[in-house]
């Protein structure tokens, strides 16, 4: 039977009416309490292997054991939200939790820089167990991050392998200084701040943008990681591959930190077991794994040249991260940025 709204309401007011009559009781059946359901978004697509791992599992972890407690609805390749559309959305209480990389979004949430900041991933590359759940890097960076009502609920287990700067046939980069006046594609803001000083054109150009870019010489070069390269298919279009660790970043799991603390007992255990799995297997599998075995040797095999750094470029570049750190360190705070980088370089 099929109730219209009028009815509705009227049944509604006879049993809140014979509720009262019968001392509190309802005249219906008391009905099940519905499950919680989350919103929950990336704009990732599925090209994109290495980096939906981890959210693809995270939200099968969060519908298997949901139960009648915890339902969702999760949208990919930016369907319901585009990349710079999803913080927006979720200070908005639009969405319930994203999963974002943070180089996207360290111009609006600055302590996310330090997994960005030239002469510090290198370390948290080599040492993932600096960004675990519960690390003391972990706890200050959501420390900060509450300040502003967010909370990140796992670095996914450290960085991903640093961005290296590629570039085309055309216009190739195979040292520093051959960086000198290119024009290259940059979403992060420290490795934009770290390449200053070689006068470069820096250019922010989505992802999905950036086929035709390289295609028509909007750019020469793009600072990437290799899942933005096989992601894309930007192999087609480069030849060089100057592996000068640049910057990094993580894909992560964000969510309210009201919305978390609001939460049930029950339902925060379910998303902390799914946070868990992200946390032991997406970094580790990524670095491991699916970049070694699969998309270094399909970058190779499309006729891509790597070439190392010296150590001269090295410790040039290198030298000039202070800069970097300092501006950061003013962003977030003198003791907070200091704290945060000894913490990634193991100094404390």
């Amino acid at each position: 039977m099929t109730l219209s709204r009028r009815q509705v309401l009227k049944y509604g007011t006879f049993a809140t009416a014979g509720a009262t009559l019968l001392g509190g009781q309802s005249l219906f059946p008391r009905q099940a309490m519905a499950a919680t359901n989350l919103t929950g978004v990336t704009y990732l697509p599925p090209s994109y292997k290495a980096l939906t791992y981890g959210s693809n599992r995270f939200v099968e972890l969060l519908k298997e054991n949901g139960g009648d407690i915890l339902s969702m609805d999760f949208h990919d390749s930016g369907q319901l939200l585009k990349a710079d559309e999803q913080l927006p959305a979720l200070r908005a209480r639009s969405i319930d939790f994203m999963f974002h990389t943070t180089s996207y979004i360290t111009r609006s949430v600055p302590i996310l820089g330090i997994t960005g900041l030239p002469g510090v991933i290198g370390e948290l590359y080599r040492h993932p167990e600096r960004l675990a759940m519960g690390s003391p890097l972990m706890e200050l960076i959501n420390e900060v991050l509450g300040q502003e009502n967010l909370y990140m609920l796992s670095s996914g287990g450290g960085v991903l392998e640093p961005e290296y700067i590629w570039s085309t046939e055309a216009s190739p980069i195979r040292s520093l200084e051959e960086v000198r006046g290119k024009k290259i594609r940059i979403v992060g803001f420290e490795a934009t701040q770290a390449l200053e000083s070689y006068d470069i054109g820096a250019t922010r150009i989505p992802s999905s943008e950036t086929y035709m870019a390289l295609q028509r010489g909007t750019v020469d070069a793009g600072v990437f990681n290799i899942s933005t390269v096989i992601g894309r298919s930007l192999q087609e279009q480069l030849k060089y591959c100057y592996k000068l660790p640049m910057t990094a970043f993580t894909v992560a799991p964000f969510m309210l930190r009201d919305r978390w603390e609001s939460l049930s007992t029950e339902e925060r255990e379910i998303m902390q077991g799914a946070a868990q799995w992200y946390d032991d297997n997406f970094i580790d599998h990524c670095n491991n794994d699916i970049y070694p075995n699969e998309y270094w040797p399909q970058v190779e095999a499309a006729g891509v040249e790597i070439i190392e750094p010296s150590e001269a470029d090295l410790e040039t570049f290198n030298d000039g991260a202070e800069a970097v750190w300092n501006h950061w360190k003013e962003e977030v705070g003198e003791d907070v940025g200091s704290r945060a980088i000894a913490l990634a370089l193991g100094e404390a």
